[in-house]
């Protein structure tokens, strides 16, 4: 029995998260929708892993954009 049924994020690392957009947008567009150093200057998973745990408001808008990802890929 799933406890989140309706939560698009349950169960999914920030990793997977970013390594998915990445694929489908590249680093220039998340930062064209999340303007933050990570993703514009050398970018990486692991710098953007780094910085995105320390910055609660930047980590909600990263998991807002994969949700509505995920939820264009069921339509």
């Amino acid at each position: 029995m799933s406890t989140q049924p309706n939560n698009p994020l349950h169960g999914v690392t920030l990793e997977k998260m970013l390594r998915d957009m990445v694929e489908l947008y590249g680093w220039e567009g998340l930062a064209r929708d999340i303007p933050v150093n990570c993703f514009r200057v050398d970018p990486s998973i692991t710098s953007a892993l780094k910085y995105l745990r320390k910055a609660p408001r930047h980590r909600k808008k990263v998991e807002e954009i994969y949700a509505r990802f995920v939820a264009g890929k069921k339509k």
